[in-house]
């Protein structure tokens, strides 16, 4: 999953606006990407675990270093970049806050998976990211892994429980969200800056994306 920003225009390199044309081509200017956002949701708690749960290690304050080289290790070649691009402080605030938990799946390799979950907001619940390490899929280890998840995500006082995937990342995801009880209810569209491109990763990164720019 990446962060959806829900940006609908870029600025081209005339510094005039780009206006999305909902009814066709939208020209993007080099040095940006562009994906489609798909929200999902589930709004009761499922009658009986999808699989059988992976057990899910709590990770209390994780030290950053650690934690942004597990996320680059999982997303890094689907861009997951938006906690990467954070600074300590602002990166801090988000996952040492109380009501954010991070979870961290071990294997038989070490450590395979992670889950992040946002109960900033206990009644709407958000799965603000998911991922197994490239060595770890096509195992069936997502499915267990998602089953703990939910059981960590609804709690008595859920209303909801939601997450977003987008059409940069793995394309077996969204299929795999809504195989686990996830229905869309939103999608949009993001537009950002190529970090490969402003050199805030390296350019050899998530080589199925085209680099224009």
């Amino acid at each position: 999953m990446t962060d959806a920003r829900g940006a609908v225009e870029a600025r081209g390199a005339n510094s005039r606006m780009t206006e999305l044309n909902l009814d066709g081509y939208t020209p993007l200017p080099a040095g940006k990407i562009a994906a489609v956002v798909t929200y999902l949701e589930m709004a009761t708690r499922p009658a009986e675990a999808i699989a059988e749960p992976l057990p899910l290690r709590p990770v209390a304050r994780p030290d950053l270093a650690w934690y942004r080289a597990f996320y680059a290790a999982i997303g890094l070649d689907w861009l997951w970049t938006s906690r990467l691009l954070m600074d300590d402080a602002a990166l801090g605030a988000i996952l040492h806050h109380p009501d954010n938990a991070l979870f961290v799946a071990d294997g038989t390799a070490g450590e395979t998976g992670i889950v992040e979950i946002d109960r900033r907001d206990p009644a709407d619940v958000e799965i603000a990211f998911f991922g197994l390490k490239p060595g770890a899929t096509g195992q069936g280890l997502g499915l267990r892994m998602m089953a703990a998840a939910l059981a960590e995500a609804w709690r008595p006082e859920a209303r909801r429980v939601w997450l977003h995937t987008c059409t940069l990342d793995h394309p077996a995801a969204l299929s795999f969200y809504r195989r686990c009880g996830f229905a869309p209810f939103r999608q949009a569209i993001e537009v950002l800056d190529d970090p490969r491109v402003t050199g805030r990763i390296p350019r050899e990164a998530a080589p199925r994306t085209p680099i224009i720019g």
